[in-house]
């Protein structure tokens, strides 16, 4: 009875710890994008009239 109780409580830990390792990744892998990308050279539509689905880059520089 109490080993099965161990081998529980030991599953129960496990499965904290994966939960906790995969938030934290999560969140890395989140931080790591948002300093990483470039905000700046994001597609936006072009004021040209009659042309649709024309876009150019938000600043020259991309």
């Amino acid at each position: 009875m109490k080993k099965e109780r161990n081998k529980q409580v030991v599953l129960v830990w496990v499965l904290v710890s994966v939960g906790i390792v995969a938030f934290l990744s999560a969140n890395a892998h989140l931080v790591y994008v948002a300093v990483t990308s470039e905000p700046d050279c994001v597609y936006v539509k072009s004021e040209t009239h009659g042309v649709e689905k024309t876009y150019k880059p938000a600043k020259p520089s991309c």
